[in-house]
């Protein structure tokens, strides 16, 4: 039977299974060998078979892929082939007609070293660091008392306890809010992230705690994954980290708002003290009532000392004192204002008297006479020489107790 021209397929004349099954297998046959590397999930080598079927996962994303190859490659492994290894295989990618399904026909598998991991978390660092995910000043600060706190662990794990515990005996009435999650293998990274982003929604939640015990670089190598790193970068809320202990560094601790070395060091961290906050309130209650009582009694020997003085003891003695001194500045101007009065009219009189002393009248009494030419043009004139006169004209002569007339004859 020919196989179906594509131009021609439709509703009346559709391909058989078979036809799109050996297409599908005839484009996948044409991708040659490939590398992947991946987080091993699953496992299955069955005594008695001569294949054993794995699932290789990728640790940044929800995506798996199935693995076939011989019994032998994982049973003589010199690095044990176990569920959660980091792996690296090599192999061709495979259509079975037959059930219709994908795989990759592995004939290599490397296991990923230590050394390896190590330096690609380096790398990984530098990376991250050099986009500013590290810097001090991107890092926020976490509230001084939050009203519900976010754990995201392990189920029934001791770093839940230790972070809960401790916070409850620094506050006993703190709230947690607890998503489980796996912390490590495959599944931990997407569940870790999907935790982180539905408290990171939840308006309550003040603060969020990734907390895990202690383990080997494998078992904490979710807690350096990029895409964790790059979503707790990405949150609105403060998230802390606890994960392992004191020598324990995953990258998750740099991109992190504070960084604790252990879970029971997040669990004193995240919340005050009950007991170191109630001291210091009853002493700052205390200073605050000594800085009052000093302020008062400072104050009172200020208003005592005001009340003291003697302007406040007897306020009419001011007065009085003011009214002497205003009575005595009154007659002291009288006086000022009488001598100088007696003064003027003294000199008055010393002026009047050699005015008088002077005048034409003084002069007139010692037997002088004062004699005017009367009529003329110009009225009386007075007489300073004889040759003013001519015969005829008529005269007034002046003496001290009057006058006379007179005329020239001659």
């Amino acid at each position: 039977m020919s196989t179906p021209d594509p131009q021609s397929t439709s509703a009346e004349n559709p391909w058989p299974v078979r036809t799109v099954a050996r297409k599908v297998a005839g484009w996948i046959d044409r991708l040659g060998p490939v590398w992947v590397e991946g987080q091993l999930t699953q496992v299955n080598a069955r005594p008695g078979t001569g294949t054993a079927f794995l699932v290789l996962r990728d640790p940044a994303a929800d995506v798996s892929l199935t693995l076939t190859c011989p019994i032998g490659l994982v049973r003589g492994a010199e690095v044990p082939v176990v569920e959660g290894s980091r792996v690296i295989v090599h192999g061709k990618p495979t259509f079975f007609l037959g059930r219709g399904t994908f795989s990759l026909r592995v004939d290599e598998i490397r296991s990923v070293g230590i050394g390896e991991l190590l330096a690609r978390i380096e790398r990984l660092r530098k990376l991250l660091g050099a986009e500013g995910l590290f810097d001090r000043e991107r890092k926020r600060r976490l509230p001084f008392l939050p009203r519900r706190i976010g754990l995201i662990t392990g189920r029934a794990s001791a770093a839940e306890h230790d972070v809960v515990i401790n916070a409850q005996r620094r506050w006993p009435s703190v709230e947690f809010r607890i998503c489980h999650t796996a912390t490590q293998g495959a599944l931990a990274v997407a569940q870790l992230i999907d935790a982180l982003e539905s408290l990171d929604r939840d308006p309550a939640v003040d603060v969020i705690v990734i907390a895990r015990g202690g383990g080997s670089v494998e078992d904490l190598l979710p807690f350096s994954d990029e895409a964790l790193c790059r979503a707790v970068a990405a949150a609105r809320t403060p998230v802390v980290s606890a994960i392992g202990h004191e020598p324990d560094t995953p990258l998750l601790d740099h991109v992190a708002d504070l960084r604790c070395s252990t879970p029971t060091a997040a669990g004193r961290a995240i919340v005050p003290d009950l007991a170191e906050e109630t001291s210091r309130i009853a002493g700052l209650r205390d200073r605050a009532r000594r800085a009052l009582s000093g302020w008062v009694d400072r104050e009172r020997r200020i208003l005592d000392g005001l009340r003291a003085r003697p302007v406040l003891a007897d306020p009419r003695r001011d007065l009085q004192r003011r009214a002497e001194e205003v009575t005595m500045l009154r007659e002291r101007a009288r006086r000022d204002v009488v001598r100088g009065l007696n003064d003027r009219e003294s000199e008055l009189r010393h002026l009047g008297s050699r005015l008088t002393s002077l005048g034409p009248a003084a002069t007139l009494a010692r037997g002088y006479s004062v004699v005017q030419r009367v009529g003329g043009e110009h009225g009386s004139t007075v007489l300073r020489s004889v040759d003013e006169v001519v015969p005829g004209d008529r005269l007034r002569i002046r003496v001290a107790d009057g006058s006379l007339p007179a005329v020239v004859t001659e």
